[in-house]
């Protein structure tokens, strides 16, 4: 079962409010086919609402129990017959500032915004290699190093 942060678990709840229930588990209960379906969906959004129809709190919640155990997946929130669970998608599974092919590496900017009291800015860019991102998110080329003139006249540099 995979572990999150109580903040990290309001930012996905808060998601999920939106969300429609993408499976529905009936009198057959919780069928390998119903797991595939659900694991389907995880792979695909990474972040579902499940619908119980059933009465009964306690299967419901071993349902919930067993859901994230098999599939590896965070229960997020359990509210009468709706269940939401998360599990990272397969790409955002990279680590941060990963190589992209030609020397070209995605990095995550937050930038905090200018009163301080709106939530910060994400942005992901691609860098080059002669590239660097700054402490204040800007992007600043590479220069070349400066050589001597004394030690380019002497041929040492």
């Amino acid at each position: 079962m995979l572990k999150l942060t109580p903040a990290e678990r309001s930012a996905l709840r808060s998601e999920a409010h939106g969300l429609n229930p993408i499976v529905l588990i009936g009198d057959a209960g919780l069928t390998p086919a119903v797991m595939k379906e659900i694991d389907a969906g995880l792979n695909a959004h990474g972040l579902i609402k499940v619908r119980v129809f059933g009465d009964d709190r306690d299967e419901r919640i071993a349902i919930y129990d067993k859901i994230c155990n098999e599939l590896g997946a965070a229960p997020i929130q359990h509210i009468g017959k709706l269940l939401v669970v998360y599990r990272p998608k397969q790409e955002e599974k990279k680590a941060r500032g990963t190589r992209k092919a030609g020397g070209l590496r995605e990095v995550t900017i937050v930038k905090p915004s200018a009163s301080g009291t709106k939530r910060p800015s994400v942005t992901r860019v691609l860098v080059k290699g002669n590239e660097r991102v700054t402490a204040g998110g800007n992007i600043k080329r590479a220069k070349r190093r400066q050589t001597s003139q004394k030690k380019s006249a002497l041929g040492r540099g």
